[in-house]
């Protein structure tokens, strides 16, 4: 197959993330190459105007079509990447142009699947496009787009999720690992493990990876709060109950469990549990310490513990999160 049967029209328009615009086209040119034009890919960049779009890293891109030359085209992928702002307190605000959200709902009319990647998620949503669907974007604004839009599941966690045929991603580098999905899809598994070897990305991450690293969660409101992350952080091999927590922080265990609910909208157990999971992560992933050493350095006393952590967080063991995602020889 060497004529052209899959359009995938990447979505562009100012103040635009750049890596959410090349990142996919990268993709899919190496499964072009990979299957000697086989794939039929045939990747466009669309704007408004042909005049150059200046992304929000300053960059300008020249789109190579208009949103009206694609009027009489069928689409097979639409990919729509986001943008944001920050604000005074270095929050971040996903942004919407109401002349983007409508013509992507007037291209998503005429395209097989509709993707987002990051913020591009608040596009397809404005659009009416995710109502009932479960989705993902940047953790960022994840409860943004929750809020802003109650009809849609938001599920910040995963790298990207499919639901039927929406996908939507997570961002940043996640984009690559989106766009190896749509691959996987089209030609298999095998295609899609090639161009990741192109790509120097050692690891194809299924969906259900999580694009969250909990000391690295968004900062919390208050300094008392943030002493307490540090404090489970520096001491996770120690027992870390309510009540030590709670001593630590000078409240009751009640006004304890408050301010975590509050503030990191999570209970003092499971916020403890997430931390000791992803040391465990880190520790299965960079070092070749046993499951005994790794299950008492993170304080789950017993192999069986962890076990069952991973299990709940993650749907994987220990052993088998360390034979996918392994960065040491071993």
């Amino acid at each position: 197959m060497n004529s052209v049967s899959r359009l995938i029209v990447v979505v562009l328009f100012e103040g635009v993330d750049l890596l959410d615009v090349t990142g996919p086209p990268e993709v899919f040119a190496l499964a072009r190459r990979e299957t000697d034009e086989a794939a039929g890919y045939e990747v466009v960049l669309a704007a408004e105007t042909m005049d150059p779009v200046t992304t929000g890293a300053g960059v300008r891109v020249l789109p190579d079509v208009t949103f009206d030359d694609l009027s009489t085209r069928r689409v097979d992928t639409l990919i729509v990447p986001g943008a944001v702002e920050i604000d005074g307190r270095r929050r971040v605000h996903a942004l919407t142009d109401p002349a983007v959200v409508e013509r992507v709902r007037q291209l998503a009319g005429r395209t097989r699947r509709v993707t987002s990647v990051c913020v591009g998620a608040h596009v397809l949503a404005a659009a009416g496009l995710l109502d009932g669907k479960r989705v993902t974007t940047h953790w960022s604004t994840a409860r943004q787009l929750a809020d802003d839009h109650p009809a849609v599941e938001v599920d910040a966690d995963p790298i990207f999720i499919r639901d039927g045929d929406v996908w939507t991603g997570a961002g940043i580098s996640s984009c690559l690992d989106l766009s190896l999905a749509l691959v996987a899809d089209d030609l298999g598994e095998a295609v899609a493990l090639r161009v990741a070897r192109q790509l120097v990305m050692y690891l194809k991450r299924p969906s259900g990876q999580s694009q969250f690293s909990v000391p690295l969660e968004q900062v919390s409101t208050t300094r008392r709060v943030e002493e307490l992350r540090h404090h489970v952080l520096r001491n996770i091999a120690e027992p870390l109950t309510v009540a030590d927590l709670a001593a630590h922080a000078h409240v009751s265990d009640r006004q304890l469990t408050r301010i975590f609910k509050t503030e990191l909208g999570t209970t003092p157990y499971a916020y403890v549990e997430s931390v000791r999971v992803e040391v465990a992560r880190q520790q299965l992933e960079s070092t070749d310490a046993t499951l005994e050493r790794i299950a008492s350095a993170c304080g789950f006393g017993t192999v069986d513990t962890l076990v069952r952590a991973f299990r709940r967080r993650l749907d994987t063991t220990p052993t088998e999160y360390r034979r996918r995602f392994r960065t040491v020889p071993a």
